[in-house]
């Protein structure tokens, strides 16, 4: 009841797997403010965390956001789409080995249901120095609560696999899936895929995410608060981890 009465009226009851679905959520992102800022200081993480050279850096899962605009990379989805370049299975990418310097995913990863052969393609695909920088949701405490009364994706931080059973694009996710790979089984993904080096999981966003409404709430709090909200959760820093929402993940190409 509650998710029904604060979802927002323009994707209320839509196919989440339909490419009209995903025009209509970048839509929602460009008219509120509030979430605005926030995919705009994602942005600004994931342009500073990109090395310097050659190559392409391509986002996956580009539809409702608008990074290209900001950035020269290749946008891509699983179908086409308003500012799609390329559509693509994130498990099977369509590049040559070597020819990327980045991937970005911004709420990507944790709709991958084979996440592995993701990790095996850009360990393919990426040269030695490049990136994946990833913005994913994070399991705590508090986020526990809100990913599972207030969130319609599915979120199983007690899944035993990485792999989970598609319904379909979008539809089809584990929110817990970047804590599973990066936290609790870090030492499995090291093992399987020492090419990597996590350079940093930064834990954020705990409530301006919730007070923004995402794309799929009504607007719970005006533009003109993000600061407030803002420096309220740069005091709770020393909790985060008990507190975020999200990570802000890069990993590292090592080199030979």
């Amino acid at each position: 009841m509650i998710k029904s009465f604060l979802a927002h009226p323009l994707t209320r009851g839509l196919d989440l797997d339909s490419p009209g679905t995903t025009a209509l959520r970048r839509q929602v992102i460009n008219e509120k403010p509030f979430l605005k800022k926030i995919y705009n200081e994602w942005y600004k993480d994931i342009s500073e965390a990109l090395p310097d050279g050659q190559g392409h850096v391509l986002e996956i899962g580009s539809g409702a956001g608008d990074l290209s605009e900001r950035m020269p990379l290749i946008t891509s989805d699983t179908f086409f789409c308003p500012n799609i370049q390329v559509a693509l299975d994130g498990q099977h990418l369509p590049f040559l080995g070597g020819g990327l310097r980045g991937i970005v995913l911004v709420n990507v990863l944790h709709h991958l249901p084979k996440v592995r052969l993701f990790f095996k393609e850009a360990t393919r695909c990426v040269a030695p120095g490049g990136v994946i920088i990833m913005v994913e949701p994070w399991v705590t405490n508090w986020s526990r609560i809100v990913y599972r009364w207030l969130h319609s994706e599915p979120f199983d931080p007690k899944m035993k696999t990485w792999e989970f059973a598609s319904s379909g694009p979008l539809s089809g996710a584990n929110g817990a899936l970047p804590w599973i790979v990066f936290e609790r089984d870090r030492d499995r993904f090291e093992e399987e895929f020492p090419e990597w080096r996590v350079r940093e999981i930064k834990l954020g966003m705990p409530f301006r995410y919730l007070a923004s409404g995402g794309i799929s709430m009504r607007n719970l709090m005006p533009g003109w608060s993000y600061g407030l909200w803002s420096a309220f959760e740069n005091f709770l820093h020393p909790i985060m981890d008990k507190l975020a929402m999200f990570a802000f993940i890069v990993l590292v190409r090592k080199r030979p």
